[in-house]
């Protein structure tokens, strides 16, 4: 490994996933359910028929690439917490802003992505025939999948940020200070 460079590998497998998981994210948001109204004459009921359910496959399909991409960073990282301490410094202040960071987005895109998968579901299969006067298709709202990638690629920028910084945190050597001999004070021994 390079001096503070980290993994090709690694970096390549993370970007990878990431960019399939956002666009399993976008072919979610384009095939999201769609509620169309019909009534039958005979009983005068009403029903929504939705189409496909396949943006909820999309959904979960991005949800568990993203998933895998972090638990390999993670992995591999060890997560900051085990294995060897991080230097003292610059690299080791950007190494936990960029991991901290890159939490918080992939926990929001993992929220986003199965909210969108799991209210696009419900509403695909189990609407049934309703007795209601003023009765409308619900579906799920246009932008939450994309918010999810938005927020997927916002995690792959910083998970790369992260482990480049976090490699460099481990591969720079400590700097130890000078020790001294004797006290700079200037005070006399005793005779």
């Amino acid at each position: 490994m390079a001096e503070g460079k980290g993994s090709t590998l690694v970096h390549l497998l993370v970007v990878v996933l990431s960019l399939v998981a956002f666009g399993f994210a976008i072919a979610a948001e384009r095939r999201r359910s769609v509620g169309t109204m019909y009534k039958i004459e005979k009983t005068n009921e009403t029903y929504c028929s939705y189409s496909s359910d396949v943006a909820t496959g999309y959904g979960v399909g991005a949800f568990l690439f993203l998933l895998s991409g972090e638990s390999l960073l993670m992995g591999v990282t060890k997560c900051m917490c085990f294995g060897r301490p991080l230097t003292p410094g610059g690299n080791r202040a950007w190494s936990i802003i960029y991991f901290l960071s890159s939490w918080i987005t992939f926990l929001v895109a993992e929220a986003c992505l199965i909210a969108g998968a799991t209210k696009n579901a419900y509403h695909t299969k189990y609407r049934g025939m309703v007795y209601a006067q003023n009765f409308s298709c619900e579906a799920l709202r246009k932008g939450v999948f994309v918010a999810g990638a938005v927020f997927i690629v916002a995690t792959m920028i910083l998970n790369v940020y992260y482990y480049m910084y976090f490699t460099k945190a481990i591969t720079t050597p400590v700097s130890h200070k000078a020790n001294r001999v004797s006290s700079t004070v200037g005070m006399a021994g005793y005779a």
